[in-house]
């Protein structure tokens, strides 16, 4: 018993230990020789000592400083203990270099790779002790295309935390940031300077010449030397930035007139299945995603894409599903547009091919972005297979008797009913005024209260079973009755629309139970026939 509990301790160790990681991530992984970067160590053990070993840093970079950070943090209602060390660096060559795997008792970090350039000539021996540096990432760009703005603001002297900068604001553009600002530090002529790095995400609306506006940053510098109390005495400070020239050019003449414009560095068109196609099968609904992905354009630039409709094959689309998310390069956007297929036949349906046209704003040239056309294979459900209903008018086939005299039939009858008359007297006198009858199966009467109950309940699902119990009890399938009364197979496509496109909730069943009760008759085909004439009473 005792090995047993060692044992158990032991993997339980061997677990929590496998458990916890040391992770490694920086700021950014682009920068100069001359700027810092921020190199985070976190883990999630509450039992770690120490810190961690950085010394293989210290060939590759210059260490300015490292602090410990402890947070509590709740995750999926458990709490957990982060421990988090931040370590300032500053690369000591260019090209790719590589934080290396850095230890902590047993764990180790992954490695990170950054892209260290030279340093920027630009400047003097006299610098503002605060200045404002904007660039574009572009001179000239295409109309509704993505250009970057990027500010950086340069300190030599210590700051408060009331800094403030005026937001971009253009009429003639689209203006989205870029995340949140980021700071680090940066050499210049000798002198260390705090850079605060703001981006913008441009997107100009007209062709022609535009100018980006100034903005004002305004801060409070921290004074070299206090009062007789110890207390820093602050300067105000307002700086602005450049206005900066960004020349627009207008959509190309050899672009597609009835395609929508889409300037961006690249543009990805993919489909997802669920279930495969291949899979599927008559009256089961088929969802196909189109996903629609685009560098340099935010989701709402996305035109949704359009699908042939097939004959034989109903859609049912979903609302799109539009995501902005914020790259090195600016903004990536995407458009998902969700659609159930139901297929009213068995058979094989071709899906015809989707194109996507774009400007390759990298390339200057027209891109189109396409999907194969695809063949789909419906199969029978057996379950949705109906029993053919028997022929009432059909003659029957009756076996020869021997031929009786009339007296003799009619005598036979008369006592056989006044035998059964007396049995069944018998019978009742013996029986209880009221006898509970137990029904063997469902009722045509009771299917039909339980489609009313759900109709009325706004139930798609019992629905849908309620209005295929009910259909197996008439002499006709469902298809056949929707086919010949308009209100049916409108109330259906509804139903089926809440079923598959996921907006149940908000289906009203009122309408499929009034063409439920309005539904015709239907008519024999024997019924149609010359009645205005009685056949004779004694044919011969």
């Amino acid at each position: 018993m005792t090995r047993l509990t060692t044992l158990v301790f032991l993997l339980l160790l061997g677990f929590q230990a496998g458990a916890a990681t040391l992770t490694a991530r920086v700021d950014r992984t682009q920068l100069s020789l001359d700027e810092t970067v921020e190199l985070t160590l976190e883990t999630g053990d509450s039992a770690a000592f120490g810190k961690p070993d950085l010394q293989p840093l210290d060939n590759l970079f210059k260490i300015f400083g490292s602090r410990q950070v402890n947070q509590l943090s709740a995750s999926n209602g458990e709490a957990r203990a982060v421990t988090r060390w931040l370590v300032t660096l500053q690369p000591r060559q260019t090209g790719y270099v590589v934080i290396p795997p850095l230890q902590l008792g047993e764990w180790r970090s992954e490695p990170i790779t950054l892209n260290v350039t030279e340093p920027s000539t630009g400047g003097g021996d006299t610098l503002a002790p605060i200045f404002i540096d904007s660039s574009l990432d572009q001179e000239t760009v295409y109309v509704q295309a993505q250009v970057v703005l990027t500010l950086r603001i340069f300190h030599s002297v210590s700051l408060y935390d009331d800094s403030t900068l005026s937001p971009l604001q253009m009429s003639d553009a689209l203006v989205e940031r870029l995340g949140e600002p980021r700071t680090y530090e940066k050499d210049i002529n000798g002198i260390r300077h705090g850079v605060i790095e703001v981006r913008y995400a441009l997107f100009p609306q007209k062709s022609g010449s535009l100018s980006i506006p100034a903005q004002l940053f305004s801060a409070t510098t921290v004074a070299a030397n206090g009062d007789y109390y110890g207390s820093r005495f602050g300067k105000s400070t307002q700086v602005k930035s450049p206005e900066i020239p960004l020349q627009v050019k207008p959509k190309p003449a050899d672009y597609p007139a009835d395609a929508p414009w889409l300037p961006a560095t690249r543009v990805t068109l993919v489909e997802a299945w669920s279930p495969q196609p291949q899979d599927a099968q008559l009256g089961e609904a088929l969802t196909r995603s189109l996903l629609v992905k685009a560098e340099g354009l935010s989701s709402a630039q996305l035109p949704p894409v359009e699908s042939t409709v097939v004959p034989g094959l109903r859609r049912y689309p979903d609302q799109p599903t539009l995501n902005d998310a914020v790259t090195e390069t600016g903004i990536s956007g995407s458009r998902e547009q969700r659609e159930a297929l139901v297929a009213t036949r068995a058979g094989e349906f071709l899906l015809p091919s989707v194109e996507l046209v774009w400007w390759n704003t990298v390339e200057d040239r027209l891109e189109r972005s396409t999907l194969p056309e695809r063949t789909l294979q419906v199969a029978a459900n057996p379950a949705l297979e109906q029993p053919a209903p028997a022929d009432i008018d059909a003659p029957q086939q009756q076996s020869p008797t021997p031929s009786l005299w009339p007296w003799q039939l009619s005598s036979a009858v008369l006592a056989l009913t006044t035998l059964l008359g007396f049995g069944l007297w018998l019978r009742a006198r013996s029986q209880p005024a009221v006898i509970r009858t137990v029904q063997s199966g469902p009722t045509p009467r009771s299917l039909l209260d339980d489609l009313k109950r759900a109709c009325l309940a706004n139930d798609t699902l019992a629905t849908r079973h309620a209005l295929d119990a009910w259909a197996r009890q008439q002499p006709e399938t469902l298809a056949d009755m929707a086919a010949r009364f308009v209100p049916l197979s409108d109330a259906l496509d509804g139903l089926n629309g809440a079923l598959y496109s996921e907006t149940g909730q908000r289906w009203q069943g009122e309408a499929l139970w009034q063409a439920i009760q309005n539904l015709p008759t239907a008519q024999p085909a024997a019924a149609v026939q010359d009645t205005g004439t009685l056949p004779p009473l004694y044919p011969r």
